[in-house]
């Protein structure tokens, strides 16, 4: 195919996107600046702020793209859930899995919605920033970006003046990341999203209120947990990183958790079947522990432990398990290339309503890359080998 058709089909396909979101836009005019606002996002600009993209948009300032994110009249959430429907009908599977996890943006001053000194994964560190939580969706197909909250802590929503100076409704009250994290896998449940798991970090996979939501759900999950973690055992219960010390060496297996930049993210893992309990477990599933281990020790000469709960219809095979695991990983990809490819965190917006409007705009030009790019042939992984058996305190798969 020559450039010519390469820019016509890529300029198809982004006329079809926004054809879909068309309908939440009142006017024309903010619909067209919000399809130059994302051509601008998907260009290859240095910066991707109001000047930048109106310059690309041939604008002589930048007030038409600072209305649209402030004033203009659309619904962003609509536009969201178009773009999930988009994403589903290219990159949906069955057995697709959704990944909850934040990431910070760094900002200045006081003024922008939900800002504060906070710890933030991105940077490592504490920092004055914005934290979002996003919802990622991943299959074999493709991964993107579906869903979003911007978490908004209580030094905020305990101060109304504050929140209405940022455009934050009176009746948005706290919430926690793992409750923001409900919302959004509920909206995605409801909406069929096909998907048979849920995976997380330990900052929501020890939450059990959240794993109990979960079950609920009847949705399979594999979620981080700290290592002091609380295990049902056969003699009562024990802490995650006490049972892990007494698993036999048979019931390590080296596995691939799935394809890195590198090549296949080896690991060695432990699988161990929990007892069932009838009144909490649900009917025809069952509960695991799951267990990564490093291959390289670390300055200290150990091997790093990652603990993960797990649970899940009776027949789930210790190769789902690690499957779904290293799924996670999908959504660091997805922010890193939200950020570097389509300016998600290139916003210079305080208004709360506007963050939200911005992050939306990324994550349809996100999902609109990661589609282009699924539409291209390529090698899915192969499958890992699997054994099981029974043994120890717990029964760990050798």
């Amino acid at each position: 195919m020559s450039t010519e058709e390469d820019l016509a089909a890529w300029t198809a396909g982004l006329d079809d996107l926004f054809g879909r979101v068309a309908g939440r836009f009142h006017r024309v005019e903010p619909r067209r600046r919000a399809r130059a606002y994302v051509r601008g996002l998907l260009a290859p600009l240095a910066g991707k702020n109001g000047w930048t993209l109106a310059e690309a948009a041939g604008d002589a300032t930048p007030d038409g793209m600072q209305r649209l994110l402030n004033a203009a009249a659309w619904d962003a959430d609509g536009v969201r859930d178009d773009v999930r429907a988009y994403a589903v009908e290219y990159l949906g599977e069955r057995d697709g899995v959704l990944v909850v996890d934040e990431t910070g943006f760094l900002k200045k001053g006081t003024g922008s919605a939900g800002v504060q000194r906070q710890y933030s994964g991105t940077a490592g560190r504490t920092e004055n920033c914005q934290l979002g939580v996003f919802l990622a969706y991943t299959t074999s197909k493709g991964r993107t970006l579906i869903d979003r909250e911007l978490y908004l802590p209580k030094s905020w929503t305990a101060d109304r003046d504050r929140c209405r100076d940022a455009a934050i409704p009176d009746e948005v009250e706290f919430a926690t990341k793992t409750v923001q994290a409900q919302w959004m896998l509920a909206r995605a449940l409801d909406a069929g999203v096909p998907a048979a798991w849920v995976t997380a970090d330990e900052a929501y996979g020890k939450d059990h209120k959240f794993r109990t939501w979960l079950e609920q759900r009847r949705i399979g999950y594999v979620v981080a947990v700290p290592c002091n973690q609380t295990i049902p055992a056969v003699a009562g219960t024990s802490r995650a990183d006490v049972l892990v010390a007494h698993a036999p060496d048979e019931a390590w297996k080296r596995l691939s958790c799935g394809e890195g930049a590198k090549g296949p993210r080896l690991f060695d893992w432990a699988v161990a079947s929990l007892p069932v309990y009838e009144d909490t477990t649900p009917p025809g599933w069952r509960r695991w522990l799951l267990v990564r281990r490093s291959l390289t020790p670390n300055s200290r000469g150990e091997h790093e432990l990652a603990y993960y709960l797990c649970c899940a219809p009776s027949g789930t095979t210790d190769d789902d398990l690690i499957r779904v695991a290293g799924a996670r990983w999908a959504v660091e990809d997805c922010f890193q290339t939200a950020k570097t490819e389509v300016g998600l965190d290139h916003y210079q917006v305080r208004r709360y309503d506007a963050w939200y409007r911005h992050i939306t705009l990324a994550m349809l030009a996100h999902t609109y890359l990661a589609v282009t790019a699924a539409i291209a042939p390529k090698a899915l992984a192969a499958a890992s080998s699997r054994s099981h058996s029974a043994r120890s305190n717990v029964s760990w798969h050798t």
